[in-house]
């Protein structure tokens, strides 16, 4: 995890002065946390580009902002993330005469843009959050991946547009943007426990949305969407195999996609054990794709609630990992609640951030600098019991004046047979709302989400 920060000219007709110095180290010692290894920055007329590294690929000569080409026809780039795949575009931009001077994935997304303009960033398999100068062009290119797995924030004040990877790198960069919530950015976030791209929860900053170009040239501003997620909408157009090729299918994406974070990282990756399914199985994955003893880190909880270190002393037995742990009782999470708020840089509202945050410390504390996670798992593979809740809803759906099917919310969610008869009732209704939407795809999350709109 790197930080990237940098400011550019709107309108240059009506300003000649660049970015001062002291601006860019402003804006790079802000994220210091995310890239405590080096910082540097580059200004030019128009624009300042700044970067606070953590090195993982190429440590000797991976420094940034990086710049390649000939005086006038530079790229300058400032760049958080990896491709996974850089070794096989590397491959084919040598085929096509590129020549590189570094081993690293930087110099490859440099050069891809060289030779395929915005058009590259649908070739990478990676995370990233890119912001590069092309000197000829006079033009700023931002870039995010796919996913939105790294962030990327925009302000425009005085004519000039400040970005960063988090908005506290904006706010360092000119203490005279406002600060203020946005109303509509909180709105999202207790509806949909997250801000939906571009608003963010700050009034005036907004973050570039994932799998999109921005470029500012000296003709405007530009956007352009590079991929979609792309869902079967017919039975006929999804997979077609049996549940048997359905497994090997995911085993083997997931082998590739392990391998590939394992093997082209030049320092030691671990991973993270939670006694689950989601990291045990990357965590098997990544023992096997190294074939040495993995690092893996885990956090046990003095509330028995929610303690599973049971599991994980048996897949750590398994793996015969190298392993740390560390405990975390509800007041070490209530204290580092604020740190996990300033990094997270909008409400929370749930306290799991809080122990996460103390894992990473662990892990940093261990001197690793990168581990595999089982995060996402439950939203890809529909682990979460917001899922099999609308399983019920549907079936329920199907006869909305039983008084049976609801009961299987109860199966679901033990604490409802417990509860008072009138608490019953509200739960009843609560779950009971828009059943004749049950083909929507919105439907699992319904009835939260006018619950919380009734609340604005």
């Amino acid at each position: 995890m790197c930080g990237i920060a940098g400011v550019v000219t709107l309108r240059r007709e009506l300003s000649t002065v660049p970015p001062t110095r002291e601006t860019l180290v402003a804006m790079a010692s802000a994220l210091r946390h995310r890239g405590p290894d080096e910082q540097g920055i580059f200004r030019d007329h128009a624009v300042g580009l700044a970067h606070a590294r953590l090195s993982i690929i190429d440590l000797a000569s991976g420094q940034q902002p990086m710049v390649v080409g000939e005086p006038g026809d530079e790229l300058v780039i400032s760049y958080n993330g990896e491709i996974f795949n850089y070794i096989e575009l590397r491959a084919e931009l040598v085929a096509l005469g590129h020549v590189f001077k570094t081993q690293s994935d930087t110099e490859v997304a440099m050069l891809a843009y060289r030779a395929w303009g915005t058009r590259a960033f649908a070739r990478f398999n990676g995370q990233f959050a890119i912001a590069l100068w092309d000197r000829r062009a006079k033009s700023l290119v931002l870039a995010r991946d796919r996913l939105g797995v790294r962030p990327l924030y925009l302000c425009e004040h005085g004519n000039r547009l400040y970005f960063a990877s988090e908005v506290k790198a904006i706010f360092a960069g000119d203490p005279a943007i406002p600060r203020a919530l946005s109303p509509a950015g909180l709105g999202e976030t207790f509806t949909f426990w997250t801000v939906v791209p571009p608003q963010s929860v700050f009034r005036g900053v907004e973050e570039l949305r994932p799998a999109h170009v921005r470029v500012y040239a000296p003709d405007g501003m530009r956007e352009m969407c590079y991929w979609r997620p792309a869902y079967p909408l017919e039975p006929g157009d999804g997979f077609r195999g049996t549940l048997a090729d359905a497994t090997d299918a995911l085993r083997a994406a997931l082998e590739r996609a392990t391998k590939l974070r394992m093997l082209r990282a030049d320092v030691t990756v671990g991973s993270y054990l939670s006694g689950g399914l989601d990291s045990s199985v990357v965590a098997a994955l990544a023992r096997d794709a190294i074939g040495q003893k993995l690092r893996t880190f885990s956090l046990r909880f003095t509330d028995a609630e929610y303690d599973e270190t049971a599991y994980q002393r048996e897949m750590v037995a398994r793996l015969g990992s190298d392993h740390a742990e560390i405990m975390v009782s509800r007041t070490d999470i209530a204290n580092a609640f604020p740190a996990a708020i300033r990094h997270a840089e909008r409400p929370l509202l749930r306290t799991a951030p809080a122990p996460l945050l103390l894992l990473a410390r662990l892990v940093r504390d261990a001197g690793i600098k990168v581990v595999l996670t089982g995060e996402g798992a439950d939203e890809m593979l529909a682990g979460y019991d917001i899922f099999r809740e609308a399983r019920v809803r549907r079936f329920w759906a199907r006869e909305p004046h039983s008084t049976r099917r609801p009961l299987l919310l109860q199966k679901l969610y033990p604490y409802l047979s417990r509860s008072p008869q009138r608490a019953k009732a509200m739960a009843r209704e609560f779950f009971g709302r828009d059943l004749d939407r049950a083909n929507d795809l919105e439907f699992a999350h319904l009835p939260r989400w006018r619950s919380a709109q009734a609340l604005q």
